[in-house]
């Protein structure tokens, strides 16, 4: 049984971020990715998140960010039950008011 997946409101992953907390993980497709990320984020699209899941280490916390906030949610779920530490940054993109990087 896996508790539900915690929420970040975009101004506190912003600060845990610049804290270095956390690491960003955008699975938005490339496409949007290019519109615009956040400068720490790494991008593994929700697609590719099965196959990709060994780059990520189960040791650190990540906070997982999409446009709105719900396929950043799917991939939390996922990558909770199997062992990692992740949070969902609720909104995405379109509540994010940090820097931008294209």
């Amino acid at each position: 049984m896996f508790s539900s997946i915690s929420k970040l409101p975009p101004q506190e992953a912003e600060q845990q971020i610049q804290r270095e907390t956390v690491k960003v993980i955008d699975v938005r497709s490339r496409e949007e990715v290019r519109q615009g990320k956040i400068p720490q984020a790494v991008n593994i699209p929700l697609d590719e998140l099965a196959e990709r899941m060994e780059e990520l280490d189960t040791s650190e916390q990540y906070v997982m960010v999409c446009r709105s906030g719900n396929r950043s949610a799917k991939a939390a779920k996922h990558l909770q039950k199997n062992g990692y530490d992740v949070k969902n940054m609720t909104g995405g993109m379109m509540k994010w008011q940090g820097d931008i990087e294209a």
